[in-house]
């Protein structure tokens, strides 16, 4: 399976970006940041009806789909 840079240097469709960021098994990380940052992450989440870690992932995913632009 290509990597993420193989995959963007071949000009594909955000969705086709998408799609690959969201595939595969889900891993465990552990992330150090400021506590008023998480704490402003979690109300943020909160207001969209969803988890701080589904936030994080459509925070990262929407960055990286920016790629394919």
């Amino acid at each position: 399976m290509p990597g993420y840079k193989d995959l963007i240097t071949e000009n594909p469709s955000e969705t086709a970006i998408r799609s690959y960021l969201v595939q595969g098994d889900q891993v465990s990380v552990t992330l150090r940041i400021p506590n008023a940052l998480r704490d402003a992450a979690k109300e943020e989440a909160a207001l969209r009806g969803m988890s701080f870690s589904a936030f994080v992932r459509t925070c990262m995913i929407e960055e990286l789909a920016k790629k394919g632009r």
